[in-house]
C-alpha cells in the first residue's frame, strides 16, 4: 500500500485549500449551505440506478407496522427525501438530518409524496437522537448515511434504542471493497478528496462489521455493486436488521 499512501498524499495536497478554510472556520459553514444543492442534483440519478433494489428492499415495510396497522418510521439523514416514494401510504414519518439547509428540499419532496404523514422533522445527528423516545419506532431507515457519521457504533446504538421490540432497521450503504482489490486501492487513494467534498463521507468504511457486532436478533444483508462498476463507491451493502 506504499503506492496508495503516496497517491493519497498527492490528493491531500489538492484539497489543502479546503483544509485551510476548515482551520479558519470558513469551510463548514459554506459547504453546509452548498451541499444540499449538490445532493438535489445527484440524488435523482443515483435513485434511478438503485430503483429496483430500493423497491425490493422496502417492499415488506408494512409487515413491521404496529398494532394500529399504521407504520411509524424514522429516517436518519433524510437529506432531500429521495426515499419517500418507496414508503407505504399513511406512513407516519419522522425525519432527522444534522444539516438544516436540507429543509427546503425536504418540503419539496413531501409535497410530491402526499401519501405520507410527516410527524416531526428534527435537526439532529444520528449519534444523538435524544428527541426521539425509546421504543417509539416500528422502522428506522438509513441510506448513504453511515458512511459519513462520526461513529457508526453510536448511531446503531441509537437505532436500537428508538426501535420497538420486533422493529427493523433498513439500510443501503456504500462500503469498503475487498482489501486485495484495485477498487479498495483507489478507495484509499481518493478518500481525502471524497471526505472533503462529500461532507465527511468515507469510501473505505466497513459498515457491515459494525452491523454484525450490533445486538440485532436477525440480520439480512447482501453485497451489491452499483454502476458504473469502476468507481470507488460501487460496492454497497443492502438489507434490514430486526431488533
Amino acid at each position: 500500500m506504499v503506492l496508495a499512501s503516496l497517491l493519497q498524499s498527492c490528493v491531500q495536497l489538492l484539497v489543502l485549500p479546503a483544509h485551510v478554510f476548515t482551520y479558519l472556520g470558513l469551510w463548514d459553514s459554506f459547504y453546509k449551505k452548498v451541499f444540499p444543492y449538490i445532493m438535489a442534483q445527484m440524488a435523482p440519478a443515483y435513485n434511478h440506478k438503485v430503483y429496483k433494489q430500493k423497491q425490493a428492499l422496502f417492499s415488506n415495510l408494512r409487515t413491521f407496522a404496529g398494532p394500529s396497522g399504521r407504520l411509524t418510521l424514522l429516517e436518519i439523514g433524510t437529506g432531500t427525501g429521495t426515499n419517500f416514494q418507496f414508503y407505504p401510504p399513511g406512513c407516519r414519518l419522522t425525519c432527522t438530518d444534522p444539516n438544516p439547509n436540507f429543509s427546503k428540499f425536504l418540503l419539496r419532496s413531501l409535497s410530491e409524496n402526499r401519501h405520507l404523514q410527516l410527524e416531526r422533522s428534527v435537526v439532529a445527528s444520528g449519534e444523538d437522537l435524544h428527541q426521539i423516545p425509546d421504543g417509539s419506532m416500528d422502522v428506522v431507515v438509513s441510506t448513504l448515511v453511515l458512511c459519513s457519521v462520526s461513529s457508526v457504533r453510536k448511531v446503531l446504538a441509537e437505532v436500537l434504542r428508538v426501535l420497538r421490540r420486533g422493529g427493523a432497521f433498513y439500510f443501503l450503504e456504500h462500503v469498503a471493497a475487498d482489501h486485495s482489490s484495485w477498487t479498495y486501492f483507489w478507495q484509499k487513494v481518493f478518500d481525502p478528496l471524497w471526505k472533503c467534498f462529500g461532507d465527511g463521507c468515507s469510501l473505505s468504511r466497513e459498515t457491515q462489521k459494525e452491523l454484525e457486532k450490533t445486538n440485532f436478533s436477525e440480520l439480512n444483508l447482501k453485497h451489491i455493486y452499483v454502476t458504473p462498476y469502476w468507481i470507488p463507491s460501487s460496492p454497497h451493502i443492502i438489507g434490514y436488521a430486526v431488533k
